[in-house]
């Protein structure tokens, strides 16, 4: 049998798809989850339902969002499903999570098994929405867990790190070995939950600066702060705000980076 199928479905590369098969992993991310009834349960991309049919024993209504055509037909048409099911068939890079949690009546409860090539945007494009999100509990490769997680001084930390922090207190919940899926991909994944902030520890004037400054910074790491964002800021803001101007990108905290946001004057 060509290892691409699973419960009779081509894996398709252009989604990224790879599906969880494990019964022991599966019962540990929905037992971190811990669906309840009445809760604005929301997975992205449900596939076969490895993680569906278990949240759904637990509760009796979900949301799953679904690109592929066939797989949401499947699932359409469930016999343990298709009741307690709302089944988006679109791309969740295009949803309005703000309209589902009015629909809803309170923050979603959003859960996943990512997949890996559309993981980082799309979280970028979810923490756009993190008013509108009590928690998100995602599969992901091992390393983007790591890069979410990381601290100031570390290899990992970057401007996912800084972004995603600055949004959301992150943990990590369980390692995943790649036998846990069909097929099997080369890399190790992690559970990891994001919960919103409460209230923004940093708030930032304007997001799309704190943006705009962190890649400038990380996508010259190896340059010192002065040299990687001297055509943002002058040696004197650097002082103000008791920044040392020799510091690499990865040496700042997501408070200073917050506090960099909050100084920069436009050109």
């Amino acid at each position: 049998m060509n290892n691409r199928v699973h419960q009779g479905h081509f894996a398709r590369k252009r989604f990224g798809q790879n599906f969880l098969h494990d019964d022991y992993i599966i019962e540990s991310i929905v037992a971190a989850i811990q669906p309840k009834n009445g809760q604005a349960l929301v997975e992205i991309g449900p596939g076969l339902a490895a993680l569906t049919l278990p949240v759904a024993r637990q509760v009796d209504h979900l949301t799953v969002i679904e690109i592929d055509r066939d797989l949401a037909a499947r699932l359409a048409t469930h016999p343990k499903l298709g009741d307690k099911l709302t089944i988006i068939q679109q791309d969740a890079m295009t949803i309005n999570f703000d309209e589902l949690a009015k629909q809803a009546g309170q923050p979603l409860r959003i859960f996943g098994n990512l997949p890996y090539n559309i993981s980082t945007p799309l979280m970028f494009h979810l923490f756009s929405y993190y008013d509108a999100i009590a928690d998100m509990h995602f599969m992901l490769q091992k390393e983007v867990v790591n890069r979410l997680v990381a601290a100031p001084n570390s290899k990992a930390y970057g401007r996912l790190s800084v972004m995603a922090q600055y949004y959301c207190q992150i943990i990590p919940v369980l390692e995943v070995p790649p036998t846990a899926f069909k097929p099997a991909p080369k890399v190790d994944s992690a559970v990891v939950r994001l919960a919103p902030h409460a209230m923004i520890p940093n708030p930032v004037k304007d997001i799309k600066v704190l943006g705009h400054i962190t890649t400038q910074a990380f996508n010259q790491r190896r340059k010192t702060i002065r040299n990687s964002l001297g055509q943002l800021f002058t040696a004197e803001q650097f002082d103000s705000l008791n920044i040392d101007a020799n510091l690499r990108a990865e040496n700042l905290s997501v408070a200073q980076y917050c506090a960099l946001a909050n100084a920069y004057i436009p050109a």
